[in-house]
């Protein structure tokens, strides 16, 4: 009650001029304070996979000061694919520490849109194609951010699920569909998670844009949820003054340097002088604003200082990196390998000596380092093994994909488009013709061949979609002649979303998969491939086979014209395998571990909602176990399963521990549940 007085009273002082300051972009990522007041400006930064690099004022192009470097965490798709609670608040707190320590007010993370289509440009941002083990990953993730007086940003709010004209895309999904499957991990983050402020979604819902959906912004997150935070545009993300202006939007920021042009400026000026807008809907906007300073200790009080760079920080990338790397595939027991028996190793592929972090749009992190898997493979076996590298094919780097100005662009052609793919050209063709022979001639005498492709951000990108799901530069191949030279090659992708494995998957021994894993992945990739660590990422997303087989694509649309009719409805993902008897090329919630578990004396208790259970490690090495439990639910005419709890636990080598695993509400306590390391393989409690 005294922090709303105080509210009140400084909204009393403050002049129109000063009140419309507050609530538009006065730079790129500030909004404007007032000094007479003491009221200092709101300071946000990028991004998902740490604190984004400064930029000369007014323009887009980097400050290239020193001091800016960040720790650079992996990716929102890495962190899901750990299943840990725990690591999550850690990867957060190390966000809102570095935010704090570069004097940030509000972080725009985490981006927790649901993984409807794997073209998607942004998905390695996003976390999960399912909404409870998305909405359990950002809850502590937001809180790790909060607890240094730092606003977590959750976006994109809602159904912004594509890169394609996504400024003016209309999204339609039935309304049931919408609450089922993309609402809900919004509600976890606002709710369980505490979300100080929610970012408006660049695209249409119902035929209105987001940041001025009376819907979505009043009757659902305001009303319904009672979310009484800050709502703040998408950059560029607003498009008329007096219908955003009466709505719940608090804050419009874009991506040009016209600053007093904006909609919530000059224009807003305008319209309350003319009556079109009430200066109290102006009130509530600064009010909102101002009770976020105080909740951060803006307007008094001792507010954390923060820090960046630390040892601690790096320690926990390296953590959250270990646990997401997914072992795919393992026959024979090609993996871990064994450095005593190489000599010489050879590293094929353009992924094993490529960084990362410089890319993929916002998302874009000035990284203090990163290792490379080169790098950590070299750390790792030291002096004794010599290591040779084939690049094995390569990509056109485009001067356009990498210019600086790209996000005073980005609102052009509605924003977003699929990728145009690249033409091969002859020269292209015999170049790469020449780097496949190579490498195939260097493998037959190297006594361990790994090869490190994938997908970069030339591909997985802010404002573009794939094309489709198949591996780019010829990659298929040159995999394809690897495995017929050497059956024994290790195959590692790195990638932000799956990608087509169909005609090498049954030739291939060991298959690893690695999400853009922040500056310490080449360390953990290395540590997995080699027995230093014990794999133990589970897949956050279905991996099909075909595109054709994606509910997207399949019976929805993607990424449709001036609309995008969901069809697929609530079958997204798994739920889609499940319910249609669809084999995926990797389950959701698959993954392979050099040990073995089973899991014994499972019991349910429907009143107290928990299903407990016992985890044996019947392996010889030590290892971490995540129990998923599924329910069973009557599904439009059949039956499909779900996800309706988890819970990580390591076991050492011929021990057991006690878990428990709270569950999701359950509306129906006769419901049949299921347990087991995968959808596919569960076994009924």
């Amino acid at each position: 009650m005294k922090n709303n007085d105080e509210v009140r009273d400084i909204v009393d002082k403050l002049t129109l001029d000063e009140k419309i300051g507050m609530i538009h972009g006065a730079a790129f990522f500030r909004t404007e304070g007032v000094a007479r007041l003491g009221i200092p400006p709101l300071v946000m930064s990028d991004g998902t996979m740490g604190v984004r690099q400064e930029f000369k004022p007014g323009t887009w192009k980097p400050a290239k000061h020193s001091e800016d470097a960040a720790t650079y965490l992996p990716c929102g798709s890495a962190l899901a694919s750990t299943w840990n609670r725990s690591l999550a608040f850690k990867a957060g707190s190390v966000l809102g520490e570095e935010a704090r320590g570069r004097g940030k007010d509000i972080i725009l993370s985490p981006g927790i849109n649901i993984k409807r289509s794997p073209l998607c440009g942004r998905n390695f941002e996003y976390l999960s194609e399912d909404p409870y083990l998305t909405g359990e990953i950002a809850a502590p993730y937001i809180r790790g951010i909060q607890e240094w007086d730092v606003a977590a940003c959750v976006k994109h709010f809602a159904a912004n699920n594509q890169e394609t004209e996504r400024l003016w895309v209309d999204v339609r999904v039935d309304e049931k569909v919408l609450r089922e499957i993309y609402l809900p991990a919004f509600y976890d983050a606002v709710k369980k998670g505490g979300a100080a402020c929610v970012m408006a979604a660049y695209n249409r819902l119902y035929g209105r844009h987001c940041s001025m959906n009376h819907y979505l912004l009043n009757d659902i997150l305001r009303e319904e949820w009672g979310f009484g935070g800050l709502v703040i545009s998408d950059w560029g993300g607003v498009h008329d003054t007096v219908k955003t202006a009466e709505g719940e939007l608090d804050i419009e920021m874009s991506v040009t340097n016209d600053f007093d042009n904006y909609f919530f400026a000059d224009q807003l000026k305008i319209a309350v002088r003319e009556g079109k807008v009430s200066e109290k809907a102006i009130d509530s906007k600064v009010g909102r604003i101002l009770a976020l300073m105080m909740q951060l200790h803006m307007l008094g009080g001792q507010r954390k200082k923060g820090c960046y760079n630390t040892q601690e920080h790096r320690e926990t990338a390296l953590a959250i990196a270990r646990e997401s790397v997914v072992l795919l595939k393992n026959e024979n027991s090609r993996l871990p390998l064994h450095p005593e028996k190489i000599h010489r190793l050879l590293l094929i592929g353009e992924n094993a000596d490529l960084k990362h972090a410089d890319g993929g749009g916002s998302a874009e992190i000035k990284a203090l380092y990163e290792i490379t898997p080169w790098m950590g493979i070299s750390s790792l076996l030291g002096g004794n093994t010599e290591i040779t590298y084939a690049q094995g094919y390569f990509r056109e780097v485009k001067k356009s994909d990498s210019d600086a100005d790209w996000q005073e662009k980005s609102l052009e052609n509605g924003g977003g488009r699929v990728s145009r793919g690249e033409k091969e050209s002859k020269i292209m063709e015999r170049k790469r013709e020449k780097l496949r022979r190579e490498a195939i001639a260097q493998a037959k005498d190297a006594d361990a061949v790994i090869f490190v492709g994938g997908l970069n951000h030339d591909i997985d990108s802010e404002g573009k979609d794939r094309q489709d799901m198949r591996l780019p530069y010829a990659q298929e191949e040159l995999i394809r002649e690897l495995l017929e030279a050497r059956p024994d090659t290790v195959l590692v992708f790195i990638a932000g979303s799956p990608v087509e494995m169909n005609s090498f998957i049954q030739k291939a021994d060991a298959i690893v998969w690695s999400y853009y894993n922040g500056m310490e992945g080449g360390t953990a990739l290395a540590e997995v491939l080699f027995g230093k660590t014990n794999p133990s990422g589970k897949l956050a997303e279905t991996f099909f086979k075909h595109l054709s087989d994606c509910p997207a694509h399949a019976l929805g649309e993607f990424p449709g014209g001036t609309a995008v009719e969901y069809k697929e409805g609530r079958h997204v993902g798994y739920r889609f395998s499940e319910r249609f008897d669809v084999a995926p090329a990797f389950s959701f919630g698959s993954g392979l571990s050099y040990t073995s578990f089973s899991i014994e004396d499972a019991l349910y208790n429907p009143s107290a909602g928990t299903v407990r259970c016992t985890v044996r490690n019947t392996g010889l090495s030590g290892g971490k176990e995540t129990v998923q439990v599924y329910r069973r639910i009557r599904d439009e005419g059949g039956f499909c399963r779900e996800l309706a709890g988890f819970e990580k636990v390591e076991v050492p080598a011929g021990e057991n521990r006690a878990v428990k695993i709270v569950l999701r509400e359950i509306e129906e306590e006769d419901q049949e549940l299921y347990i087991g390391d995968s959808l596919l393989t569960s076994v009924k409690i």
